[in-house]
């Protein structure tokens, strides 16, 4: 009942924030941006809140912990030093900046504003509309699977319920409306991650009673088990890297008030992602000494047992530790707690998703073809806010036997590996082509995609989806260099002057360049 009753006073919170953001009237830069006037508390929580759902707290902590041990613990620091802190110094000022300038509140509009392509939109509109789906799937599927452990609830009500309280609140009250639910989430989960931490520990016997445990079995260093390091590396890179890529983390930065803003939200995220993402890989580094001290249901062996032979799932090992009464005892009002961390993760980050599609099916897709009305835009984004929830439902259900990892690694890597290199390059140097914008996208999906598809084996994601990233950084450059004056393709050096400034003195192809866009203005 304690736990219910948490849950409950969960509900009733954003309930009075549904009611305290909802309006009638919001106006497209409103229910999008924010009005473009969010400050570093708010944005620095939603990031953070965005950024770490049951992805990664249930799925990616329990899977890697087991898999890698404390080497896991590489994943939380990544997610802190390049998911936050170098995304925020790389990325946000020069996004807010150019998305005031060109008039873009999504990547696909910055596309189309800097390279001049409607067809580059159009198609990162659907990379996005498409891949975005087994995103929200998987969030589903790692938040069922803890609520069915840990309050017995039918997994379909749970998710159902989910997806429901998502696009309620969305639909309300529009981006401030998940801002404001972030930053109370984002306090949620720190005390949250702090008691498992905590608790899960404790089970282990302790710190040094643990890694000792753990380097028996030959996991207990920071360096990555024998034959792990690419694996390791890979989802260091999905995880860390990717973020720069992703557009509902992206979405955050053009929605920052100012770019005074940008110092203060930078040292917030990152602690935020050092305690939270740290936290939740260090539990489940772990997973393998805890497994080992609960017995099966059966009572045959242990719940460690049953992993090591398959019968029961990598996504099941942090609900399964956090559920358990008797070796690691976490009282129901913390395990309610964590319930409430777990459900808040995860509907800021669907809420995030869910923001991110529709506005790029509603701006970029349909304003493609149809010039509408604000107001009607509006209409038409809260309409597929709901479109987009019941479709990722759908894909839950459809894949439900699919690990959480390989769900998300093809979305991240194929979403990250085609937008990471154009849109990075786009925003911070002026010689990069439309054709070198078109290769990344192409050769990064295609990098993504293939390796998994092809061989029927969706555990190759995280490697393909990072070597999709990489190669995105050599192809985009090299193929700008390559077509940069290539006779017939044009060049606006006067809008490029405008975006980045006058042309480097060094710089003499560059300088005539400008000079005869001057002189033919």
């Amino acid at each position: 009942m304690i736990k219910i009753g948490v849950l409950a006073l969960y509900a009733l919170m954003m309930v009075a924030v549904i009611a305290a953001t909802a309006r009638k009237k919001l106006s497209l830069n409103e229910f999008l941006l924010g009005g473009r006037n969010v400050g570093p508390w708010l944005s620095a929580l939603s990031y953070g809140a965005s950024y770490f759902s049951a992805v990664i707290i249930v799925g990616y902590a329990g899977s890697t912990g087991w898999t890698g041990g404390l080497s896991a613990v590489w994943c939380g620091i990544g997610n802190a030093l390049v998911g936050s802190l170098l995304a925020w110094k790389l990325l946000a000022r020069p996004t807010r900046r150019m998305g005031e300038k060109l008039g873009a509140a999504t990547i696909p509009g910055f596309f189309e504003k800097r390279y001049q392509s409607r067809g580059l939109k159009l198609a990162a509109s659907l990379i996005i509309f498409v891949f975005l789906l087994p995103y929200s799937a998987s969030v589903y599927k790692g938040l069922g699977n803890m609520f069915q452990r840990a309050f017995g609830f039918d997994y379909a009500w749970c998710v159902a319920g989910i997806a429901l309280l998502s696009a309620v609140y969305l639909f309300a009250g529009g981006y401030r409306a998940t801002a404001i639910t972030d930053f109370i989430q984002g306090i949620i989960m720190l005390a949250g991650i702090a008691a498992v931490v905590v608790y899960i520990v404790r089970a282990a016997g302790g710190v040094g009673e643990g890694v000792a445990a753990l380097s028996a079995e030959g996991v207990g260093a920071l360096l990555p088990p024998q034959g792990k390091g690419s694996w390791l590396l890979s989802n260091v890179l999905l995880t860390s890297m990717g973020v720069l890529g992703m557009p509902q983390m992206i979405h955050k930065f053009f929605a920052i008030r100012d770019e005074g803003s940008v110092k203060r939200a930078t040292v917030i995220s990152t602690a935020f992602a050092l305690i939270v993402a740290g936290g939740a890989y260090f539990a489940g580094s772990f997973g393998r000494v805890v497994l080992a001290k609960i017995a099966a249901p059966d009572g045959a062996g242990t719940l460690y047992d049953l992993v090591a032979s398959g019968a029961m799932s990598l996504d099941d090992i942090m609900p399964a530790m956090l559920t358990d009464p008797t070796v690691v005892g976490i009282p129901d009002a913390v395990q309610g707690l964590f319930v409430v961390l777990l459900l808040s993760a995860s509907i800021s980050t669907l809420t995030s998703l869910v923001l991110s599609s529709s506005s790029v099916v509603t701006l970029d897709l349909v304003g493609s073809v149809a010039r509408l009305k604000p107001k009607d835009a509006t209409l038409l984004m809260r309409v597929l806010c709901a479109a987009f929830v019941a479709l990722s439902l759908a894909i839950n259900f459809w894949m439900q036997d699919t690990p959480i990892v390989s769900l998300m690694s093809l979305s991240w890597g194929t979403i990250a590996g085609a937008f990471l290199a154009p849109f990075l390059y786009g925003l911070l140097w002026r010689g990069v082509t439309k054709a070198g914008a078109w290769a990344g996208v192409i050769g990064g999906a295609l990098i993504s995609l293939l390796p998994p598809l092809l061989a029927g084996d969706m555990s190759l994601a995280p490697m393909s989806g990072a070597a999709a990233m990489a190669a995105g950084l050599a192809i985009v450059p090299a193929v700008s260099l390559a077509t940069r004056h290539v006779p017939g393709m044009a060049f606006d050096e006067a809008f490029l002057e405008g975006m980045f400034g006058k042309a480097q003195a060094g710089s003499e192809a560059g300088a005539r360049a400008a000079r005869a866009a001057r002189q033919g203005a």
